[in-house]
């Protein structure tokens, strides 16, 4: 155990962060799958949940150890030569998705032979934001063409958002939003900025014109539920997410100050996606608001860290990477706690490392992978100037040494004669 944590690089609080929700998230899956396991083989045993997170983490820990040991930059040129074909697994997606337990039908896709389900849309957004931090780090230098970005950024984002967008809306949504605050925070001018908003506003409501024109279309069916959701939580409505949100908040009043206990949640038992979507729900209810602000607090001092390695990195595409591939995973979490306490209308977003799920599990870990890779580049920098500077030093104290010996030398032999008649020692003889 000690060889391994030794030869991990990069950011000591990061990994530290990540393990303990990491560690946390067992807990709250093996309570909260109870609801899954009556539903599955109803027996309620949910020892089989349990290890399917276990072989999860698993995974993700080594992914995160295998990316974190390649160099970061390696990603800048790979993130353009992925995005076809992400495209090309976004329209499989759309055309041939896979219910998943009632999960929308173009959201996910099966790996053949393999019999995983899989998210494309959170490695899409993997690969999306490594593309925008290459591009905005490439054009540093350069006063940024207007046209120019148009074709080697912002095409490249909208043709994949546009595949994303008819099967969920929240995470295009969360997309397009960190991609604007990356874009802001790498200098790219306000102005064109305000101009990719508009475009992004007019290209959504001439999405949801089109599917009011053809409402029966498999590509438009899911508007009348991102209806739904904003007129429920807008209204009092009741419909299944007011139900959902409605068990979540007595799951959460339940939980009082310290929480009724570990594995004894009852609102497990009936609030819908309770390991995944609602999570935070019974983990609040079962450790109290104690735990709930000790992992909203993790998730804080994770985004703390993130911060601080980004304003270490020595290059811009270093800075950026650790901002588009960190930021948004906080802001997920966020996202997904903000809609347990109804701030916000059901997302279906995750919480990021704690809720189950194998996508969005090993796609954050690759993220932490790449993050974690550029604080490991840093801390080789430190070290070789360190070791620069160890090296000068031992070298200019070895000069010193030397210069030393030869006023010595010099010293010992030089011929000292006082007197004033040269031939002096040869007369007195």
């Amino acid at each position: 155990m000690k060889r391994l944590i030794g030869n991990l690089k990069g950011d000591k609080g990061i990994w530290s962060f990540v393990a303990l929700l990491a560690l946390f998230s067992f807990m709250p899956v093996l309570s909260a799958s109870s609801n899954l396991a009556y539903i599955g083989h109803g027996t309620g045993n949910t020892l089989g949940y349990l290890v399917k997170h276990l072989a999860h983490i698993g995974c993700g820990v080594f992914i995160v150890y295998y990316i974190h040991k390649v160099p970061y930059h390696y990603f800048r040129s790979i993130s353009k030569w992925l995005l076809p074909v992400v495209w090309l697994v976004l329209a499989i997606t759309m055309i041939k998705g896979t219910v998943i337990g009632g999960a929308n039908a173009s959201r996910w896709i099966q790996i053949p032979l393999v019999g995983i389900s899989f998210q494309p849309s959170a490695f899409a957004a993997l690969v999306l934001f490594v593309f925008v931090a290459r591009y905005l780090s490439k054009t540093r230098e350069n006063p940024i063409d207007f046209v120019e970005s148009l074709k080697e950024l912002w095409l490249p984002v909208f043709i994949t958002l546009i595949f994303i967008l008819p099967s969920n809306f929240s995470t295009t949504a969360l997309i397009f939003s960190m991609i604007l605050m990356l874009a802001f925070i790498g200098r790219y001018p306000m102005k064109y900025l305000a101009i990719i908003i508009g475009t992004g506003i007019l290209f959504l409501g001439f999405f949801i014109l089109i599917s009011k024109a053809f409402p029966d279309a498999k590509f438009f069916n899911r508007v009348a539920t991102w209806e739904s959701r904003i007129e429920s939580f807008s209204t009092n409505k009741p419909d299944e997410d007011d139900y959902q949100i409605e068990k979540a908040k007595i799951a959460i009043a339940s939980g009082k100050i310290y929480g009724l206990g570990p594995g004894k949640s009852v609102q497990k038992n009936f609030l819908p996606q309770s390991s995944s979507d609602f999570i935070y729900a019974i983990i609040v209810e079962e450790y109290g608001l104690i735990g709930g602000l000790g992992v909203l607090s993790l998730y804080l001092l994770l985004l703390f860290r993130f911060v601080i390695a980004s304003h270490k990195a020595n290059t811009l595409f270093g800075k950026l990477v650790v901002i588009g591939l960190g930021f948004p995973m906080i802001f997920q979490a966020m996202i997904n706690m903000a809609v347990a306490v109804e701030l916000l209308p059901v997302t279906g977003q995750t919480l990021p490392l704690i809720s189950s799920g194998g996508t969005s599990i090993w796609m954050t870990c690759i993220a932490l992978g790449i993050i974690i890779g550029v604080t490991k580049k840093e801390e080789e920098i430190t070290q070789e100037l360190k070791e620069a500077a160890k090296r000068e030093e031992a070298l200019q104290k070895l000069i010193d040494r030397e210069l030393e010996e030869e006023f010595v030398l010099e010293e010992d032999y030089s011929i000292q004669d006082k007197a004033v008649n040269p031939m002096q020692a040869v007369l007195n003889k």
